[in-house]
């Protein structure tokens, strides 16, 4: 399993997540709201734990 911590805008977070969740070799097992960055309104963090099929 891994545990990854992704940073971005809402729009990129959302459009990899779709990427991960549709990818054929991957489960998501896990997949974190979203928390805000310190000194920014427009970049967030989320934290996905992702295992191989």
């Amino acid at each position: 399993m891994l545990k990854i911590r992704l940073q971005g805008t809402i729009k990129d977070i959302r459009w990899f997540r779709r990427l991960l969740e549709q990818h054929e070799e991957v489960t998501v097992q896990e997949f974190s709201e979203p928390f805000s960055n310190k000194g920014t309104n427009k970049y967030f963090r989320v934290y996905a734990e992702v295992e191989k099929k």
